[in-house]
Parts: structure tokens; C-alpha cells; sequence
């Protein structure tokens, strides 16, 4: 299965946080699901860490991209379908950055593992 991280949820299978539900570890684990980052968490974690919401080891050029070849994540590159595709969007989710993730689950028909609710409204399949 194709499976695109919330950035919480790849900020916290990369710390091995105790937020991760036991069914998204087995998920995660298994190396039989292909796991793919959204280019735009990765401008979201850059953009907090900027603002200093948001600590990290190292730079997120240097850091994001280390996390990814480590955990055999692959970048979810941002297309302009997905860019329009938000406008079609009913207006449950404010955040731009899961309205593109929520965009690229439906164009690209991959579930998102996320624990937040207001993505789960929208008629795509999370895991949680």
C-alpha cells in the first residue's frame, strides 16, 4: 500500500514518539507499504523551525532529506494538479499545507496516516 505522513506523524515515527498508535507502527514497519513525504510537510517543518515552533538536530535541508533515505521514505513532489485540485476542496481545513496533502491523496488515491480529525473529514482514507 502507498501511504503519504501527515508531518506529525513523520516527525513522530522518526523520534519513535509514544503518540504513534500501535496500528500505524505496524503499518509503518511493514516493508511492504510504500511510504512517501509531501513536499509541502517538508516546507511546513521548514517554515516552523524558521519561526521557532519547531527544533530539529540539524537544518531541515540537511536533516529532512537524512530522515528520508534513513526510514526509506520517498519525497512527495507538489504538481499543479494538486496545487488546483485545493480549490475544489470544501472549506473543513483551513492549514494550506494538509489541503495540499488532502489534494494529493485524492489525485494520487493514497491513504494519509494522520491522527488529526479534520483531515478525516474529508472523503479520503486515513490510518490511525
Amino acid at each position: 500500500m502507498r501511504l503519504i505522513l501527515d508531518t506529525h506523524a513523520f516527525l513522530w515515527w522518526i523520534v519513535d514518539g509514544p503518540q504513534l498508535s500501535s496500528r500505524v507502527r505496524d503499518v509503518v514497519k511493514n516493508p511492504a507499504n510504500e511510504l512517501f513525504l509531501s513536499v509541502a510537510s517538508a516546507w511546513e517543518i521548514a517554515i516552523k523551525v524558521n519561526l521557532g515552533r519547531l527544533r530539529l538536530p540539524d537544518r531541515p535541508d540537511r536533516f529532512i532529506p537524512g530522515q528520508l533515505m534513513k526510514n526509506a521514505i520517498e519525497p512527495l513532489p507538489v504538481e499543479m494538479s494538486h496545487a488546483l485540485y485545493v480549490s475544489r476542496l470544501p472549506a473543513i481545513h483551513r492549514d494550506p499545507f494538509d489541503r495540499i496533502i488532502i489534494a494529493q491523496s485524492i489525485l494520487e488515491k493514497m491513504p494519509v496516516v494522520t491522527r488529526d480529525t479534520d483531515i478525516a473529514k474529508y472523503k479520503i482514507k486515513t490510518l490511525w
